[in-house]
């Protein structure tokens, strides 16, 4: 039972952290374009190819 004593706080403290990571990505507009993502991902111009 003394090592619930410790992975509680653990556990709260990384869901705190994982918490804080999404609310940053939020703030910063990371999700503001998915339609133009998926668009990108299909266009020919974004291949590891280069340019002839």
């Amino acid at each position: 039972m003394n090592v619930l004593a410790y992975l509680i706080p653990v556990s709260l403290v990384l869901g705190g952290a994982g918490l804080v990571g999404f609310l940053y990505t939020l703030r910063s507009r990371q999700y503001e374009d998915p339609e133009g993502d998926s668009r990108r991902i299909l266009d020919a111009s974004w291949d590891d190819q280069p340019k002839p």
